[in-house]
């Protein structure tokens, strides 16, 4: 596992990192020409895959587009479950560690070893619509994080959960009663240099390295992780802010192409990007139609996001 926890100065400043797999290939290469064409010379894309898809992904890698092998950010005691989206921590077998779980593992190593100020979080279902700079997320040259206070309510009972489990990791009381804030967006900016501090106070709090003890909660959401340690260990980020910079649809239902247009036509006329669950099962051919046009539009009228 790639583990370097560096502390030494940045070299890049905005990166984007993408964990995906066979099934998303096509996606991600939608994904791969929008990173490529919407951000600076200098902005590398890192897309993580496991190793039986490295083949296929390889016809993406190029001097801003690294292919890295999922299998190298996890610990040699995690051992792939045949046939299953699951793994076993030789270090602490039980419970097993789901795929999900192991997912947000090799997110958080990969952006730990990484030197950009700031690391664009972006799943293969999504895309870049408007150049895309690292001055978008900051205000008075500081990057923002989002938060939403109140967020999490009665009807989100699984972020309490997520919240439940990101204390636990922190060491920190669990939620108060009441709505929460919630930290998950699309697309997300982390700063690697903060999350090098999370990893480093977790295995300070749990005693164990942070891997083996992030595998070991069965719900988790990075992000909320993330957030909660900004807020609630690093005592908050002065810059914050409640817009999402991307229209979102995640619910698991198919559009049409009318309906995506509608959906982006309504979205924020700033966002950077937009994001269509795979799991809606929106065909690719309508999907790859709609955004085609709506980027043509967004150029034809010369938009561009403002920071």
């Amino acid at each position: 596992m790639s583990n370097n926890l560096r502390t030494d100065p940045v070299s890049e400043t905005l990166a984007v990192v993408t964990p995906s797999y066979g099934p998303d290939l096509e996606l991600c290469k939608d994904l791969n020409r929008s990173v490529l064409t919407m951000t600076a010379a200098d902005v590398v894309h890192h897309i993580i895959v496991p190793r039986n898809d490295l083949t296929e992904f390889q016809s993406l890698a190029g001097p801003r587009t690294v292919v890295h092998d999922a299998r190298e950010y996890l610990p040699l005691s995690f051992v792939k479950l045949p046939w299953l989206n699951m793994w076993i921590n030789v270090a602490r077998p039980w419970p097993p560690v789901r795929g999900w779980i192991c997912q947000q593992i090799i997110k958080l190593a990969v952006v730990a070893t990484l030197d950009a100020r700031g690391v664009l979080l972006m799943d293969s279902d999504s895309v870049l619509v408007r150049p895309t700079t690292l001055d978008a997320f900051s205000v008075d040259g500081e990057v923002c994080m989002y938060r939403k206070p109140g967020g999490v309510d009665h009807t989100l009972p699984g972020h309490r959960l997520w919240h439940d489990s990101a204390r636990r990791l922190l060491g920190i009381q669990p939620p108060s009663d009441g709505d929460l804030t919630d930290y998950i967006c699309w697309p997300c900016l982390w700063e690697p240099h903060i999350v090098r501090q999370m990893l480093l106070h977790i295995e300070t709090t749990t005693g164990s390295a942070w891997s083996t003890a992030v595998a070991s909660q069965l719900r988790l959401s990075e992000m909320m992780l993330y957030g909660i340690f900004v807020d609630e260990v690093l005592g908050g980020k002065r810059a914050t802010s409640t817009t999402m910079k991307g229209t979102v649809h995640s619910a698991e239902q198919a559009l049409s192409g009318a309906e995506i247009q509608q959906l982006l036509s309504s979205g924020p006329h700033d966002a950077l990007a937009v994001m269509l669950s795979a799991k809606a099962g929106i065909p690719l051919e309508t999907r790859r139609r709609a955004l085609k046009e709506f980027t043509d539009h967004i150029s034809e009228t010369g938009r561009t996001a403002q920071p």
